[in-house]
């Protein structure tokens, strides 16, 4: 009997590809359904043979983490911070600073009279 041992839905097409070649790679038969005309059936990849999916949903499972360590280092790079910001940029960083700060002055103000 089949076993699923990826889900498609919702899944980036660069991972979807990744996953197809890593297990091409580690020469295991599978094949892959798609969710169809209506988009209900279960999209995904199915191996026929039961030892061949215990080592596909290994392999997945080392791929994925291997992927989660890249992401999250890849948005710990990309994130920056207010001294990061200032760093690069300290008259336009005060510049924008002082405009928020009139504009807010300017709001408030017009609501108490002198």
């Amino acid at each position: 009997m089949a076993v699923l041992i990826f889900k498609l839905r919702y899944v980036p097409l660069d991972e979807v590809v990744e996953v197809r070649d890593l297990l091409s790679e580690n020469d295991i038969n599978f094949y892959e359904t798609s969710a169809g005309v209506l988009g209900i059936s279960m999209p995904g990849l199915w191996v026929k043979d039961e030892d061949q999916a215990d080592k596909a949903k290994q392999l997945i499972d080392e791929y994925q983490t291997l992927r989660q360590k890249k992401a999250k280092e890849e948005h710990r790079l990309i994130q920056r911070t207010y001294v990061d910001m200032f760093k690069e940029a300290p008259i336009r960083f005060l510049s924008i600073i002082l405009a928020i700060a009139l504009i807010g002055f300017f709001t408030v103000f017009s609501f108490f009279k002198f």
